[in-house]
């Protein structure tokens, strides 16, 4: 016969073991104390001793003797480019409301002012601000127009870039800093920059990879790298917020410019960037003019979006037959194709017309170059293989997962499809549930100045095959520091 009694006993004295033992306890805590003062000490460290008059690069040698943007940089150089000095704004104020300290407010207007420092006369930005200008010619003669393959920084163009979120990021943050303090002095900045936005825009509702225009590819109506899609949803943003409906009239001019820019069936997919005639146009050396499954997904994810937002079918119309390019382009026959042990679905590009997959190529080293080669050593065949090895020519993309999502989408009403954006954005805003035990690691990685110190190997840029070049240092990288910082901040604001 069982005697509860007992039974009750015995589980409570194990249960009292083994809570003792941490068998059943929860997570240690870490207290809010040492969470705050090392946010605080890595704060510090990057603005009072890493920074340059308050804006940074990309990745810092431990002993900061040498540093580098996307290429090398000089000391007076900050990058706007996340993650170097817009995306450090934005964190400096998400730690002002995390912790409610003034400290980090005053940081973040000192990052603004590097921005505003380095603002254009047309109101935008160029990928890097340089303190001292007077040497700006001298360091794309010797650093980087020496870069082999990174070709915008081949010539000073001396324009704006939308390039990889360089305006959108540093005009976010702008609009951000100025809500939170309605200080008039980030409100004219920010309506430089917007007014910007809406000047560059060509009356198709395109808009150029730089500007002011010049007779080159930056001039093309671009999608790559986020131009298009970058500068739509900056407008609805700051429509949302500042109310201005010059942003949203703008925003929808260019929903329709990629509606109006998919190329007809059966190849109709979008291209990177699209020459005057509307016809998908080449842009670097190793990016031919083609019509590419990349863009063609994410246009796709953008007029979904697009939809939920505004509740016009419209935007959906041509997916079914951007899915059956997709469906109809798989290589190999539809079998795939087997590139170093993996298999993928597409290649990055396609021949207008043909649909011929194309890959682009590039020599082994520099010295092979021929005397004032056009192309710079790249060339573009339909050989499968010897690859650039810094720019994905084949990819993996799940058409039958895109065009379920599609059926899904197009299957809800406006409101609906509106109320299910409002959701979505929500959980985006949600703070990241962090553990005790991260919190930890994170706080024991730091080293005494406040720094996470990391191995990294930088390549040769002149020429990055050649590894005997390739240089092993200690680094701090803004990338590593920011997201440490952002997650602490998750713990501090974790229920």
């Amino acid at each position: 016969m069982r005697r509860p009694n007992a039974l009750i006993a015995l589980f409570a004295s194990l249960l009292a073991s083994a809570l003792a033992a941490g068998t059943f306890a929860q997570e240690k805590t870490v207290e809010r104390g040492p969470v705050l003062d090392s946010v605080k000490k890595a704060a510090r460290f990057l603005m009072e001793t890493v920074s340059t008059r308050g804006g940074f690069v990309w990745v810092y040698t431990s002993d900061l003797s040498d540093q580098w943007g996307e290429i090398p940089a000089r000391k007076s150089q900050v990058w706007v480019q996340s993650p170097g000095t817009a995306s450090m704004g934005q964190l400096m104020l998400r730690a002002y409301g995390a912790t409610d300290d003034g400290e980090y407010l005053e940081m973040a207007e000192k990052i603004a002012g590097a921005l505003v420092f380095g603002q254009r006369p047309e109101g935008g930005w160029h990928y890097f601000i340089d303190f001292d200008p007077q040497g700006i010619p001298e360091y794309y003669d010797k650093v980087a127009s020496q870069c082999w393959g990174w070709e915008e920084y081949y010539h000073y163009g001396d324009n704006s870039t939308f390039d990889d979120d360089v305006h959108a990021g540093a005009t976010r943050f702008l609009m951000s800093l100025y809500l939170e303090t309605l200080d008039p002095r980030w409100r004219t900045p920010l309506d430089r920059a917007l007014a910007f936005v809406l000047e560059s825009q060509f009356p198709n509702g395109a808009w150029p990879q730089r500007f002011p225009l010049r007779d080159d590819y930056s001039s093309y109506y671009t999608f790559n790298d986020g131009v298009i899609s970058g500068n739509i949803f900056l407008l609805l943003e700051a429509f949302e917020k500042l109310g201005d409906t010059r942003y949203l009239e703008a925003a929808r001019r260019a929903m329709d410019f990629v509606v109006k820019s998919q190329l007809p069936p059966p190849q109709a997919g979008w291209a990177l960037q699209y020459g005057k005639n509307m016809k998908p146009a080449k842009a670097r050396n190793y990016e031919p003019a083609a019509v590419t499954p990349g863009q063609t997904l994410e246009c796709i994810r953008n007029l979904e979006a697009f939809y939920k937002i505004t509740g016009d079918r419209k935007l959906l119309r041509g997916i079914p037959d951007a899915i059956r390019w997709l469906e109809s382009s798989v290589l190999n026959g539809g079998k795939g194709a087997v590139y170093e042990g993996k298999t993928y679905t597409h290649a990055t590009f396609y021949e207008p017309v043909s649909n011929k997959p194309i890959f682009p190529h590039r020599r082994k080293s520099r010295a092979e170059l021929a005397p004032n080669d056009p192309m710079q050593g790249y060339w573009v065949d339909d050989k499968l293989g010897n690859f650039t090895e810094h720019y994905g020519e084949v990819g993996r993309f799940d058409v039958a997962a895109v065009k379920r999502e599609f059926e899904r989408v197009s299957a809800l009403g406006p409101a609906e499809a509106r109320a299910e954006y409002d959701r979505e954005k929500g959980e985006r805003e949600k703070t990241e549930k962090v553990g005790a035990a991260e919190a930890a690691r994170i706080i024991g990685a730091m080293d005494a100045r406040g720094a996470w110190v990391e191995d990294m190997v930088i390549k040769h840029y002149p020429d990055f095959r050649d590894v005997s070049k390739s240089r092993a240092i200690r680094a701090i990288k803004l990338a590593t520091a920011q997201r440490n910082i952002s997650r602490l901040l998750d713990y501090l604001l974790s229920p």
